[in-house]
This record gives structure tokens, sequence and C-alpha cells, in this order.
């Protein structure tokens, strides 16, 4: 139906010639039956776009920290995995054993200690009542102490037990998704050995690098943009690195993304819009543009509420607003229903002809 109308309406009237990153929202008014919006030239960031690379903030390969077999691997390529997660499993008979034997040895090394503690104070108080030598009690301190420091020697030799044994069981350090598995099961693998490499899509960052020419505004008002079709994300933070790259002298920038950014994964290619300072732009409500094949065109509203479609050329998006770059001027009032324009301009083409 609209492209219907839209051809009527272009046979009717004789299309006229052609004439970043929330500008402020225009005021409609409202003309004849037709709710319309007037188009006035406004300040809107002037932004240079450059090709950028997406990388995630968190991406590593874990390493077995203990020597052993791989009993298990829990993950594959393209899993996602839960942080804390189990993803690789070594046999861990040798671990066990010396975990058993750790407590055995703390056990002894209490029972030690309680003995020499009871020891000593029997023997001090005997002291006091002057029924043993200084020489006597002197020797229970001696083996008092010395039990104190078993004891602790065999509380560490615990702790590092469990650890051996916690390290037969490797887990993510972030939630993340697989992308290699460097070990299969049954292999025998050492400290150092990589296991299994991951990374996180929660975080992400884009790393691009900053012709000279611009590089001061850049530094000066950091503010960016990356551009995904017609979506528009704002980076959290902009930093850019102090010196230039040889023989290009660029600079390299990397800009923060939002948290959990959709559709966006790392090593994809990206625009990237700087801010670079202002310019004055005339936009026009996106709703207010009709495109049919080869015709770019917006109602616009004259005196007497005399409707005519005018051909335009656009230039860029700006969130919910587009640039008209001809085929405007400041003080025209586009339609912001094309649709309900297209009825009332048939309507009058119809009356005229009869």
């Amino acid at each position: 139906m609209a492209e219907r109308l839209l051809g009527v309406a272009a046979s009717a009237i004789l299309l006229a010639g052609c004439g970043s990153a929330r500008p402020p929202a225009a005021v409609p008014i409202t003309t004849t039956a037709l709710a319309t919006v007037a188009v006035q030239a406004e300040r809107v960031p002037l932004e240079r776009r450059l090709d950028g690379v997406i990388e995630a903030v968190n991406q590593s390969t874990v390493a077995a920290q203990t020597s052993g077999r791989v009993e298990a691997i829990l993950y594959d390529v393209n899993d996602f995995v839960p942080a804390g997660a189990v993803i690789i499993r070594l046999r861990a008979a040798e671990q066990h054993a010396g975990l058993s034997a750790a407590k055995a040895a703390l056990s002894e090394a209490t029972a030690r200690e309680a003995e020499a503690q009871t020891h000593y104070r029997r023997l001090a108080d005997m002291y006091q009542r002057k029924v043993v030598p200084k020489a006597t009690l002197d020797e229970a301190t001696a083996n008092r102490d010395a039990a104190v420091a078993r004891l602790n020697t065999a509380r560490a030799g615990l702790a590092s037990a469990k650890e051996g044994v916690a390290y037969t069981e490797i887990r993510a350090p972030y939630a993340g998704v697989v992308t290699k598995r460097l070990v299969q099961v049954g292999e025998t693998v050492s400290p150092g050995t990589p296991l299994m490499s991951g990374l996180s899509l929660q975080f992400l960052r884009v790393n691009v690098d900053v012709p000279q020419s611009i590089v001061e505004q850049v530094r000066r008002i950091r503010e960016a943009a990356v551009y995904i079709g017609e979506r528009r994300i704002e980076a959290t933070k902009v930093t850019i690195f102090p010196e230039a790259a040889s023989p290009s002298s660029t600079f390299r920038a990397r800009l923060e993304l939002p948290e959990n950014a959709a559709d966006l994964y790392p090593g994809m290619f990206v625009k990237v819009g700087f801010v670079t300072g202002e310019a004055e732009r005339l936009l026009v409500p996106a709703r207010a543009v009709v495109e049919r094949s080869e015709v770019t065109a917006v109602y616009v509203t004259g005196a007497g509420g005399r409707i005519s479609m005018r051909q335009v050329r656009l230039g860029e998006r700006f969130g919910d607003r587009i640039e008209i770059l001809s085929g405007l001027v400041a003080g025209d009032h586009v339609a912001l229903d094309p649709l309900a324009a297209a009825k009332e301009l048939e309507r009058t083409a119809s009356r005229a002809a009869s």
C-alpha cells in the first residue's frame, strides 16, 4: 500500500533536487491533520571512523600445576564453562596417598604436642614448689616448643597435601567458552604443560590504530562508539597508548565495551567512531524517511498545509535521527508519518483530477 501511495505521489508532483551522538530531540508541531517536525541545524558530534578488532579482556591458557595422567576431560571446544567448574581431572592416587600421610602426621604431632604441654605444666608447678631443679624445667620447655614446631610443620604439610590434591582438578578461572583443547585422555602431564584455552564473552574491548593527525583530539575528548550495522554501542572507557608505532606513526587505542555486549565476538572487525569535535547538521527522525527502490524522500508541508514529496540525500545516522545532506533546508516541516502524508497527497491529487 505504501509503495502504491508513493508511486501516486511521485507522479503527482515533481521530485525536488537534492540539497554522532545524541542530538536534542526536535519539538513536533501540527500542520493540517499531520504531525510534523521542523528541520533545524543542530550541533552534533563530529566523528572519524576507523577499523578496529574486538578482543576478549579475559583470555588465557590453563596449565598443569602437578604431574599426573589425564583421567577425564569434561569440556571441549565451543562449550560454555561456568566459573570454577572442573574442566580436566588428573589421576590423583599419589596425591591422595600423600594427603592421608599428612593427616596421620598431623594426628601424631597433635598428640605429641598435647603430651609435651601437659608435661611442661606439671614440671612448672613442681619447680614453683622447689621440687625439681631449673634444668629439668628447661628441658620440658624445650620439648614443649619442639612439639609445637612439629605440630605447625604437620599442619603446613596437610595444607600442602590438600593443595596437591586440588591441583589434580583443573578449574575454570572465570566463566567463558573453550577455544582450544591441548591434551587427550591418557596423556601424562607435568607442571607447566598447557591443557586448555578459553575466553570470556562477558567483557570485550576493541583495539584501534589512530592516525597521528587526530590523536590529540581523541586524547582530549575520549569519546567513541562501535558501530555494528545500524547499532551504536558507546565505549565505557577510551585509553590511548603513549607511544606511536613505527613506521606507521599511529597510536594504539583501546576501547572498553559495556558488559555482555550482544552479537560481538573476539576477532571481529568493526567500525569505531572517535569524536573529534562538533559540527552543525540537518537532522530528521528516521521514521519520517521513505526508501523505495532508488527513491529516498520525505513529505514536506508548505504554506496552507500543502503536502509535497521531496527527494533527499541521507548522511550519517545518530540514534533515531538521520542526517539530511541535501533536499531540505532549515525551517522545512517534515511529516512524521509518511503513510498518512501519502494518503493525504493521494486524496489531494484525486480531487484536483476531478
